[in-house]
Order: structure tokens, then sequence, then C-alpha cells
């Protein structure tokens, strides 16, 4: 069995706190919840192209967020396990030829899971591709868009992330 080293379970938690934070200042903007959504912590979920640790760190700091906004029991649980697969997924993409291909497994699960989560936890009334749409543009700005900025600016310091 492999040891975990205490560099990635610090890496973990600097991530989720991160997140946390993000987040905060997303939903203190009004842009956390809702049908259109860009939350400014999702453009961490390029992390697992450079640390596993990213994997734990995105699921725990979701889980949280989650909790402390005050989301319904539903959405604590789904919102928090889409973005656990999408961060496995995204680490599987880590060493492909495409590197931001890392961004696309966040837009797709949460245009999967985030609509269904509002329409069946929170009630709203719009049709749910509407809200695939809507939600899928808050992603693509959230992951694509502003997670593009941040991994080009972090592949730069890839020593940021060094493994022990």
């Amino acid at each position: 069995m492999r040891k975990i080293s205490v560099l990635f379970v610090t890496q973990a938690a600097v991530i989720a706190a991160m997140y946390v934070v993000l987040t905060f200042v997303s939903s203190s903007l009004g842009l956390a919840s809702g049908e259109i959504q860009i939350r400014l912590s999702e453009m961490l979920v390029i992390l697992p192209a450079f640390t596993p640790a990213a994997i734990p760190g995105l699921f725990l700091g979701c889980l949280l967020s989650n909790l402390l906004t005050g989301c319904t029991v539903i959405d604590i649980v789904f919102g928090s396990l889409a973005t656990l697969v999408a961060a496995v997924l995204s680490y599987q993409l880590r060493n492909h030829k495409y590197p931001l291909l890392v961004t696309v497994p966040p837009v797709v699960a949460n245009m999967i899971v985030v609509p269904f989560i509002l329409k069946f936890s929170y009630g709203v009334p719009l049709p749910i591709p509407v809200m695939m749409a809507t939600v899928g543009i808050g992603e693509v700005i959230s992951c694509m868009v502003l997670g593009s900025v941040l991994y080009f600016a972090l592949d730069k310091r890839r020593v940021i992330f060094h493994q022990s």
C-alpha cells in the first residue's frame, strides 16, 4: 500500500481551501449558484494536470463549499460527486497531446448533473436542456477560459507541484 505523503495532504488541503475561498468570492458576487453560475473556484479544475492531490482537494473543496453556502443535501452529494468524477477524468487526460482537454470533463459533468440538481432539488422551472446550456456556458467561462489562463500561468512553474 502506498503511503500518502505530507506534501500530498498539504497540496490537497490548500487546493480545497482555495476552492472554498473562491466559491465564497463568487457567491458574494451572486455568481455561485442558480441557472447561470460562474464559480471562480471551477478554474481550479485544471490542477489535476499538475498533481494527483488535486483530486481529493477539489472534491473536498466542493463538498465544503456546498455545505457552507447552504446547498441542499442532494446538491452537496451529487454536486461534489460530479466534481470528483471530473477531477479523476481530468487527471487521466493530464499527459494528452492537447493539455487543455483537462478542462472538458468538468464542463461535461456539470452540464449533465447540475441541471437535474437545480430542477429536483431547487425546483427551477426551466427545461433541463435550457439549464444544460446555461450551466454549460458558465462552466466554459470558469473551466475553459479562466482555467486555461491558470493552466498556462502554472505550466511555466511546475516546480510548485513537485512530488517528493
